[in-house]
């Protein structure tokens, strides 16, 4: 097990999407919470549990389409970790498939996504792709 909660979450997901399971069990903290709630207003998951018996947990309810189940998620990639942090000025955020995707950052005001923080022109640690 490591300390790493959002490579978990990530793994969580993107296990879920090979499986076809539509509910994912995550650890509630509150990067996972705000990543959830990026997540759930960007389209990428249809809603997500913040349980009141268990706190410690979120469920999220991942979103397919058609009969195959395709899922919204096709790619989830954690970019910086504990070991090597990457960090990126507001000019320099990159765009994930010409800005279909999104990238999610950790920055001075709270956990948003790279069209948030181009507009506020502020920086932070890059987190994850989504597409």
């Amino acid at each position: 097990m490591s300390n790493d909660i959002i490579a978990n979450m990530i793994t969580s997901i993107r296990n879920a999407n090979l499986g076809k399971i539509k509910t994912v069990q995550i650890p509630a903290t509150n990067a996972t919470r705000d990543i959830a709630k990026i997540l759930l207003r960007e389209g990428f998951i249809e809603d997500f549990i913040d349980n009141e018996q268990n706190a410690s947990f979120l469920m999220l309810n991942l979103k397919y389409q058609g009969k195959k189940k395709k899922s919204y998620i096709t790619t989830l990639r954690r970019i910086s970790k504990p070991g090597l942090r990457i960090y990126s000025n507001h000019r320099e955020i990159p765009k994930v498939l010409g800005g279909m995707g999104i990238v999610i950052l950790s920055t001075s005001g709270g956990i948003m996504t790279d069209r948030e923080a181009r507009e506020k022109k502020i920086g932070g640690e890059l987190l994850c792709y989504v597409w």
